[in-house]
């Protein structure tokens, strides 16, 4: 009997858990870096081997740092093709080139989103 009310006990609490946890808003989105060759095959001077991180939504815009396959980045904005990212603590590869934790904007294509994704 113990056991029964030790288990309802703990399907209540999480019923009511789940009723007070906030809904999915735009912001709880999630990615992995996807379709870039291994970190093995770095090399900056050539663009192999990262996902370049950059100031600003497109390509003409200055790389910050890098990201390698993979990782895993919080996704915070769109716009067109460009993600706006930031490295999960403790989910990236420490970078060879740029910021110890990367957050700019990389391309879309790269990032395998999931979540409520803006």
């Amino acid at each position: 009997m113990r056991k029964f009310r030790l288990a309802a006990t703990g399907v209540i609490a999480a019923a009511c858990a789940s009723l007070l946890a906030p809904a999915a808003m735009a912001g709880d989105c999630t990615g992995r870096v996807v379709g870039v060759r291994p970190i093995s095959q770095y090399n900056h001077a050539t663009g192999s081997g990262y996902l370049a991180v950059r100031n600003g939504p497109g390509g003409s815009y200055r790389q910050i740092g890098e990201l390698y396959a993979g990782d895993e980045v919080s996704v915070h904005d769109r716009r067109g093709n460009w993600y706006a990212v930031t490295c999960m603590s403790g989910r990236c590869e420490r970078p060879f080139w740029g910021q110890p934790t990367p957050s700019g904007w990389a391309h879309r294509s790269y990032i395998r989103a999931g979540g409520l994704c803006p």
